[in-house]
């Protein structure tokens, strides 16, 4: 899991956000965790894998997506 160190937060926001982990019964750190994860992971964010099977259903269409089967390949420099 990756760190993330925030710096210069104001008393007032830090003090906010004690309160709201302390009404949603949780840890600030956590409180903050799941404020990020709702920010950049939205539960009504478009997925388009769904949309486009929803789509293919909609129309009655046989959908398929061709994958590329060669293994990735690395770079090389002379």
């Amino acid at each position: 899991m990756a760190v993330v160190t925030v710096r210069n937060l104001p008393d007032e926001v830090h003090r906010a956000l004690r309160v709201r982990a302390a009404q949603n019964g949780r840890s600030t750190e956590a409180e903050i965790r799941t404020i990020l994860e709702e920010a950049v992971k939205p539960k009504n964010r478009l997925k388009v894998g769904s949309e486009l099977a929803a789509f293919g259903d909609k129309f009655s269409l046989d959908l398929q997506i061709a994958r590329e089967q060669e293994s990735t390949r690395i770079a090389e420099f002379e």
